[in-house]
Formats: C-alpha cells, structure tokens, sequence
C-alpha cells in the first residue's frame, strides 16, 4: 500500500491524474488529506474513485500532534509500506508519523527551491528536518536539486529527479470541434476580449517575486503601439494584490484589464490570449513552473524569463522569448516581436509543442512506479 499525504489543498489535478492513473495490479493506493474543512473537491474525487481516503482536521501547527496520531494509527490499519508527502504540513506529520511505525520508504516532494532561504530562513530547518526524516526527496526541477545539494547538503543518492507530468490533450484543443469553440466563446465573452487585440495573458498569483509588476508597465508601453490591447491576469489573489491592482488602476484603462480570481476551464482560458507572459524575478523562485508547459501545450506564443524548470529547456527565439529578469522594456519589445514576425510566432509555438512530450504524464507515472517498486 502507497499513502500520499497532501495538506492544505482542495483541488489538484496532479493528484487526481496520480489516483487514475498510478494504481494497477502491483500498486494499490490511499490518501490522507490534512485540511481545515472536510469534503473538498479532491476528497469527494477520490471517493468517487473508490480510493481509501481519510480526512484529518489540520487547521495548523495546533493541531499537530493530534494529526500525528491520527495519520499515524490509520498507516498502521492500511499497512502501508511506501508514504509520499506533499507539502510542508503533511511532510512534517507523514514522515514523523511514518518513521515512528518503522516504515522503510518515506518519501516526500520538494515543491519549493530557495523560498525559505530567501524569506523565512527560520524554516529551513524544518525543511532540514523533515530533509532528514525522508528516505527519498523528490525533485521536481533541477533548480531544486540544486538547492536540496548546495545549500541544504542532502546526499545526491537521495534525490529523485522526477518533473512533474500533464495530460497535455487538456490544453491541445481542436478548435474545429464546435463544443471545444463554444467553451472558447463563453470565456470570450466572459471577460469580454472580443473586441481587443492583443489580449496578453498572465496567470500567476499575486505575490511579488511572479513578477507582475514588471508585466504591467510593459502592457502600458505596448497601449502606445496597440491602443486595443487587454490583459487579463488569472489566478489574481495573493499577498501582494494591493500593489498589483495600485499598478492595473495607474496604468492601464479600466476596461482594458480584467482580473481572474479562479477560472475551472483553464484549456480554454488559454485560448484567449495572443501572446501570454510569465516572468518570475530570478531563477529558483518557481521551483517548477507548470504554466510554461501549460501554455507551450496552448500552442500560444510566449515571453517567458528563465526561471524553475524554464531554465533548462527554453531557448530564445526557439520555442519562446527569453527576456532577462524583472525588465518591463524587454518585455513589451518581445511582445510586439512576436505579434510582428509571423515566421518566429509560428516557429517557437511549432516548437514548444515538440519540446514539451518529455513532460506526459505517462512518463511522469512510470518515473513514480520506478521509485515506489525500487527499480
């Protein structure tokens, strides 16, 4: 039996591709979820799969201990002999509770780089800690096997490099299909792009070091060129949301920016933008970055800067436009290069669809079966 501890999330396609797809006659598998609230979206889909599931009330570190014994007494009655942990919470419970039963592989994967390094530095110690408790550290980007090797020194034979992988057919949609075309027309008129051009997609949260703030003034510049421009900015919630809608209020004209709190029809979404920009501050602040996959798969052109797994595939002018970190001037200039130059629109969206199959979720299960069965 394989038990994933998850903390604090409600909706995930990642795991719900995992409860498909992963089981089979050599794996069975089961799921505990800390949340504050019962009955998410997640929790409900894996019942639905028939999948063992157990909900842990976790409101936070106060409810420690008590989920520590739950989680604890429940492997116990699965007789689980692999434990996979995702997320900070869950790594510190899972790994503790599941060291203290004796079981022999304990894994969890690293979805942040140098963030605690950077802004909590008091939290690299749980992140040492919990380093310490795992027998395996999954890695979802080099960056972070940087990280986990130079400045948390952990043994490289711990380290699994393992990216994570996407039903890409979600994001590569006909649109010849009529009900694929009425779902693009719904969200056109949804956040009504009918009448701009370009629309500059954005999705990223709010929280300064995504980088948006250099995104804005670079749309305000492209307004001189293209008056009829509109950005629209998905996933708009976060820490730093003052400062975004401070920039939106100061720049751009009111009915030429729209914010998206959450959008369920990310596909289609996609489809809305001419060019869509994702430009984190520096090099290791996504640890990942599953938008620059999502949005080659799009077949929609992109700048992007070089950060978490873009660093060691995307190529300038190839099957995206680089531009360097936090500079809105670099920004708008490979936007109206891209609108501008039809042959390299045409080349880096032909290429990024081809640079992205090492990142099917086929590959990404096989990978996982591999480190679960020791092979």
């Amino acid at each position: 039996m394989i038990t994933y501890i998850v903390s604090n999330i409600e909706h995930a396609l990642a795991f719900e591709w995992v409860a498909t797809y992963l089981p089979n006659e050599n794996i069975s598998l089961s799921f505990i979820l800390l949340n504050p609230a019962e009955n998410v979206p997640l929790e409900i889909f894996l019942k639905e799969k028939n999948i063992p599931t157990l909900f842990v009330k976790y409101r936070g570190k106060k409810d420690i201990f008590s989920a520590i014994w739950k989680v604890r007494k429940q492997l116990k009655m699965w007789k689980t002999n692999v434990v996979h942990c995702h997320l900070f919470d869950a790594n510190v419970v899972g790994l503790l509770a599941s060291k203290s039963l004796g079981i022999k592989k304990r894994i969890y994967t690293r979805h942040h780089s140098d963030y605690h390094h950077v802004y909590f530095p008091r939290a690299v110690y749980y992140d040492r800690f919990v380093n310490y408790l795992a027998t395996d550290i999954v890695a979802i980007s080099g960056a972070v096997k940087e990280i986990l090797e130079k400045k948390e020194f952990v043994n490289p034979k711990k380290i699994q490099l393992i990216p994570h992988g996407f039903k890409l057919d979600i994001f590569e949609l006909d649109k010849n299909n009529p009900d694929i075309q009425n779902r693009i027309d719904a969200l056109r008129t949804k956040y009504s792009t009918k009448n701009f051009f370009p629309v500059i997609g954005v999705i990223a949260r709010y929280t300064s070091w995504k980088g948006i703030q250099y995104i804005i003034p670079a749309v305000s510049e492209l307004l001189k060129k293209y008056p009829k421009a509109k950005i629209l900015l998905a996933n708009a919630k976060g820490d730093y949301k003052n400062e975004i809608q401070n920039l939106l209020k100061t720049l751009i004209p009111e009915n030429q920016y729209q914010e998206i709190p959450y959008e369920t029809d990310l596909g289609a979404l996609y489809q809305l933008f001419d060019v869509y920009v994702h430009t984190p501050i520096d090099a290791y602040k996504e640890a990942f970055g599953q938008t620059y996959i999502e949005a080659l798969a799009s077949g929609i052109p992109s700048v992007f800067s070089l950060s978490g797994i873009a660093s060691e595939f995307i190529q300038h002018e190839h099957n995206a436009c680089v531009v360097p970190f936090e500079n809105s001037e670099k920004i708008t200039e490979n936007i109206i290069k891209i609108l501008e130059n039809e042959d390299l629109k045409n080349k880096i969206i032909e290429n990024g669809k081809k640079d992205i199959q090492n990142f099917k979720l086929n590959i990404f299960i096989e990978k996982l079966k591999n480190l679960y069965l020791g092979k």
